[in-house]
């Protein structure tokens, strides 16, 4: 009995010609016959679910919230024992019990009173001369007035460098979909440069410096280029700055635009954000869970954390990456499918009340179960086009077999090639490619070609498939995926009336409990007063893009 059968050739020359976000939105949705009452009931859930927590996050702010305000005004640099000065600026603000009211106001009051730059109201922080929360209260609309006119020019600074990026893909284009995603992370940021450059000529679309080990658990942010990491390399602005200079380089070489991600999660989530904005970064990692689930990061920082992320990389047009991949390493991937379906619709609507549009939204799922399963690839397949069916319009981030990749190298090639399939007869949007020496280190030059040739080949090979295949009715196929969508219906159902907070301690993400209380970064959240004041999110979340 066959699974998959051959269409007729219906499709003109100009159908075959749309861009993969238009057949998205047309010719997929009729394949699963997936029920759109459940999937509405499944989104009015998660947004019922985002919005309870949305109301948690207008009332609090972060050190890392407030340190990322002022950076976007301008302070950088360290001091004399190499302390980063917008951490030494929000400090001062804690200690001075003035966190509630928001850097901003504090910078803005200071900048009247001193007659000063913010850079140089920092400066002087750091060097003991002045307390900026004793200064004298100066007019309410003065301070904003002072600090939304440093605010606008950083703005613009941002819309600049989205301009930028809509120029070089008007002008040098890019890589079909699905884009090839490679990891290039040395630990040192001019050999990443060297390995990024020669990967963008092997085929490569997407560069992801992913961070040296323990940085997301730091509550600061590394200053300048960095040569030490391990297992990764720094997350800091100069080095985002060298590689999007050399990405740049390469990619009018190449003739096509290449991307830059890096990971913008951890206890400075919003503050690497801002540095990915101001540097033109494509992409970041930015789940709204990972950093609770995976680092044990509180749930309360991370979740106002990730707001103001995201409204960030939302105006920067940054398209983000979520985790839920990462549940099916620490979970059974064939019986927890349904919380990565449940995760995505909530991380959908965590991104859209950040005003982040659904183009810029790379939910994360993964090709992770067992090979030994029985018609596992028939299971895989329905779980990709499911999620391509229920989020037309999201460049999807499909993550490669990991779990169970063993010695066995032959083995591993073929399992990544049937992983390269399945992305390219659902029409994923971002493909992370699986390497075989990825989990170990940075990946060997020679297991990065021999990825990107692999996806090449199948990509090539099968570029039209999806137009000329339909899912047998009541099949295997079929069938998985609607048990997958009742199950996760079921869950968010379930999450909406307990909230997440309490559905997070119960372990139902990745079979991880974690506490409200508990976890890193809980004394950095505070309760926002009614003075609160902070001009980056009304001038990005409803800003001229």
């Amino acid at each position: 009995m066959k699974i998959i059968r051959l269409k007729s050739l219906k499709l003109s020359i100009v159908n075959r010609q749309l861009s993969i976000s238009e057949k998205e939105g047309c010719d997929n949705l009729s394949k699963l016959k997936l029920d759109q009452s459940k999937i509405d009931a499944s989104r009015s859930s998660a947004r019922n679910i985002a919005e309870d927590i949305q109301k948690f996050i207008d009332e609090h702010t972060t050190v890392a919230t407030e340190r990322t305000v002022v950076r976007l005004l301008g302070v950088d640099g360290v001091d004399e024992i190499g302390k980063p000065l917008p951490n030494v600026v929000v400090d001062n603000i804690k200690e001075g019990g003035g966190l509630e009211r928001g850097a901003a106001w504090w910078i803005g009051n200071a900048m009247l009173n001193l007659e000063a730059t913010p850079q140089e109201i920092a400066e002087k922080i750091a060097a003991g001369e002045v307390d900026i929360t004793r200064l004298p209260a100066k007019d309410e609309a003065s301070i904003k007035a002072a600090i939304n006119d440093i605010a606008a020019k950083t703005v613009e600074r941002i819309k600049g460098n989205r301009q930028k990026r809509e120029n070089y893909l008007n002008t040098i284009g890019e890589g079909k979909r699905p884009y090839l995603y490679v990891i290039v992370a040395t630990g040192n940021i001019y050999e990443d440069i060297i390995q990024a450059k020669a990967a963008a000529k092997q085929g490569a679309d997407i560069i992801a410096v992913i961070r040296t080990t323990g940085q997301s658990l730091l509550d600061y942010v590394p200053y300048g280029p960095t040569t030490e990491g391990f297992g990764g390399t720094y997350a800091t602005q100069e080095n985002f700055r060298l590689m999007r200079a050399a990405l740049d380089e390469v990619g009018e070489e190449v003739g096509r635009y290449i991307r830059l991600t890096n990971y913008c999660s951890g206890l400075c989530m919003p503050e690497i954000a801002a540095m990915g904005a101001l540097e033109r970064l494509d992409m970041m990692l930015n789940d709204a869970l990972y950093g609770i689930l995976f680092r044990d990061i509180n749930m309360q920082r991370t979740l106002i954390d990730q707001f103001f992320s995201r409204v960030i990389n939302g105006f920067a047009g940054i398209i983000i990456n979520t985790g839920e991949d990462n549940y099916l390493t620490t979970d059974d991937a064939v019986e927890a499918a349904h919380t990565v379906l449940a995760s995505q619709f909530i991380n959908e609507q965590f991104a859209l009340k950040a005003g982040l549009p659904e183009e810029q939204m790379g939910l994360g799922h993964a090709f992770e179960m067992e090979p030994g399963i029985e018609d596992g690839f028939l299971l895989e397949l329905a779980q990709a086009q499911m999620a391509r069916e229920i989020f037309p319009k999201a460049p999807l981030k499909y993550m490669p077999p990991t779990k169970f990749m063993t010695g066995n190298i032959f083995k591993g090639h073929v399992q990544n090639a049937m992983f390269n399939m399945v992305s390219i007869m659902t029409n994923q949007g971002i493909q992370l490619l699986g390497m075989l020496t990825e989990a170990i280190h940075t990946p060997h030059l020679h297991d990065r070609y021999l990825s990107i040739e692999n996806a090449k080949y199948v990509f090539n090979n099968a570029r039209h498939i999806s137009d000329e295949i339909e899912f047998k009715d009541g099949g295997i196929i079929q069938t998985r995926a609607q048990k997958v969508l009742d199950e996760a219906t079921e869950l968010l159902a379930k999450i909406e009336k307990e909230g997440l907070f309490q559905t997070i301690e119960q372990g139902k993400f990745g079979g991880v409990r974690r506490s409200r209380t508990g976890g890193k970064g809980l004394d950095g959240v505070t309760k926002k007063d009614a003075g609160y004041f902070n001009p980056f999110i009304p001038m990005m979340l409803g800003g001229d893009r």
